[in-house]
């Protein structure tokens, strides 16, 4: 669990920071669109996810008209796509520690001088960041 997803907000406190009614929490709720976790099997509480997913709803259908059945479909879309990044962005990490230790290997046993920087090829670091869709 990230800092992100940790339960932290009542009902009554996510619905203020959303800007919504604590009846539409539930009835997003009800409609599979969130899933605040539950204490005690009973109260409700909103992690920063949650809030974010929220406000990302109240987008869809406030600024850009999009009714429920169409927020639940790009929802899940947008799920997916995160869970597709997370795996290639756990691949190519593997593939370059893969790449790293053959690259090892062939120094190893090479007579090739290496530059004092160590760097034998001009190979940019990665950084993959999220894209804000912005909505």
């Amino acid at each position: 669990m990230t800092q992100r997803d940790e339960p932290l907000f009542p009902i009554s406190v996510a619905a203020k920071l959303c800007g919504v009614h604590p009846q539409t929490l539930r009835a997003y709720e009800r409609q599979g669109l969130i899933a605040p976790a539950r204490v005690n099997d009973k109260n409700r509480m909103f992690s920063e996810d949650d809030i974010e997913r929220v406000r990302r709803i109240q987008r869809l259908t406030q600024e850009l008209g999009v009714n429920l059945a169409g927020v639940e479909v790009i929802l899940r879309l947008l799920d997916q796509m995160e869970e597709q990044r997370q795996e290639m962005e756990a691949q190519l990490a593997e593939f370059v520690q893969e790449a790293e230790r053959r690259l090892d290997a062939i120094l190893r046993n090479s007579n090739a001088p290496i530059p004092r920087d160590g760097n034998v090829l001009p190979v940019p670091k990665l950084n993959v960041r999220k894209k804000d869709l912005g909505f």
